[in-house]
């Protein structure tokens, strides 16, 4: 009878199929290793095995013992099927970009979870990395599995998917294209296609802003690949050529994967399927491109198959008179984003604001093109000159020890009629185009917007 003895026997063996209709009229075929059929949805099965199998081996990990990790997600949910299986607990620590299904899937299989800040430094007290160091040190028992400097994880894909994706493509296979995020999955597979053939290229599909595709791993929205740092468990010397991918064309692409080819993917994938496109547009007939899809867009379907909360990031765009049509309209309109940093004075943000025009900025991190997560607050003229009477030294204060929450906010391809509702209650709105903040949109752009003949709307 063919029936696994237990779940962890169904890890592995991947199907591998054509994407005809997304790459037609390129001269390159396409073929993609599904790996959302594994047992947990993903590809970190395969490591996550692999890396209890040799913490028990090693005596590291005992009976009744606790498996702690940060963790996207994937990683989280393999490591969750072995220790259901094998009777451990669970602690997984993910930053607050990770979608709700993912937190409420690690829960359903009986993981606590700790939720961190994404917009902090790896070395940060308050970062995923940090607080799992901490919780893996004051419990007992505790086994941490470091997917990020463990060498099993890149092991694991030499063991299994590189050969799979061999043997299925008959050794015909020319490029492999997979994202990148602890490296695992691209090092370990590309070791073992090059050990086949050395000549073929192994190409990383990086989200805009990774420290991979020269980055310095500032906030982007994709989950799972992309880092802030360089895991140990990335081998540089595998990687023939990274494709650096923005959140857009990552989301976009994931949509029009689910319609056009029937497969329901995650932002990351469309990651990587963008960089095997890309690839494809430069290679020959002769040549067969392999691009690994990690996980489902069942874990995603908050996000990138959310059309609200894809208008919010300014990636789809509304019928009707819009957001983007006043900011076209606006009389003078800054190069960039005006806003000032929270270790600036309040006097700076006075200045910037008598400067510019403004009544009220954000208050953010980083040099520009800031990340929405960088954003942290907002400061503005009413909230100034309440707190300007009551304390006449309030100008030589640090930013952020006074801003007002974030300002809300709207993609520009959203409804003008939803930015007059925001701002009923809202001072000011901050515009999204592209998941990055554009610029601020104020009470009077919209009057004016509004104020002119119908014929100039559009």
């Amino acid at each position: 009878m063919e029936i696994a003895d237990s779940v962890l026997d169904l890890i592995g063996n991947t199907p591998m199929v054509r994407l005809g209709r997304i790459s037609k009229g390129l001269p390159t075929a396409i073929v993609a290793k599904v790996e959302a059929s594994n047992p947990g949805g993903s590809v970190k099965d395969r490591p996550a095995v692999a890396m209890i199998d040799a913490a028990e081996a090693a005596g590291l990990l005992k009976p009744g013992g606790t498996i702690i990790e940060p963790t996207s997600g994937n990683t989280g949910v393999g490591l969750a099927i072995v220790a259901a299986q094998r009777g451990y607990k669970c602690i997984f620590v993910v930053t607050d970009k990770v979608a709700d299904e993912k937190v409420q899937l690690l829960r359903a299989y009986g993981a606590e979870v700790v939720v961190c800040q994404l917009a902090v430094t790896p070395e940060d007290p308050a970062s995923y990395y940090s607080t799992a160091e901490r919780l893996f040190k004051e419990t007992p028992g505790a086994f941490r599995p470091d997917q990020y400097s463990n060498q099993l994880n890149p092991q694991s894909h030499f063991d299994t998917t590189g050969p799979e994706i061999w043997r299925q493509t008959d050794g015909k296979i020319t490029h492999f294209v997979s994202g990148m995020g602890t490296g695992g999955t691209i090092s370990g597979v590309g070791r073992y296609l090059k050990s086949m053939n050395p000549d073929i290229q192994i190409v990383g599909a990086d989200p805009e802003g990774s420290v991979y595709s020269g980055g310095s791993g500032r906030p982007y929205l994709v989950e799972g690949i992309g880092e802030d740092f360089w895991p140990t468990t990335y081998h540089a010397d595998v990687v023939d050529r990274v494709i650096a991918v923005s959140d857009e064309d990552s989301f976009r692409m994931a949509r029009e994967i689910a319609t056009t080819e029937g497969l329901l993917i995650g932002g990351s994938g469309g990651t990587a399927i963008c960089g095997a496109l890309r690839l494809a547009e430069e290679s020959s007939a002769d040549d067969l491109i392999v691009v690994l899809l990690p996980d489902s867009g069942r874990g995603y379907l908050s996000k990138v198959f959310d059309d609200t909360y894809m208008a919010t990031l300014g990636f789809i765009q509304s019928e009707g008179p819009i957001v983007r049509d006043i900011m076209d309209e606006r009389s003078e309109q800054p190069d960039q984003l005006i806003y000032v940093h929270p270790e600036n004075t309040v006097s700076d943000a006075v200045l910037a604001m008598r400067t510019h025009g403004f009544s009220q900025l954000p208050v953010a991190k980083g040099e520009m093109p800031i990340a929405l997560a960088e954003v942290m607050g907002s400061i503005h003229e009413l909230q100034l000159m309440e707190k300007l009477y009551e304390d006449e030294d309030l100008l030589d204060r640090a930013v952020g020890n006074v801003m007002a929450p974030a300002l809300p906010t709207i993609g520009i391809g959203q409804p003008v009629q939803l930015a007059v509702g925001l701002l009923d209650t809202a001072p000011a709105l901050l515009v999204l185009s592209g998941g990055r903040p554009l610029a601020v949109l104020s009470r009077t752009d919209v009057v004016a917007f509004l104020s002119r003949p119908t014929r100039s709307r559009r």
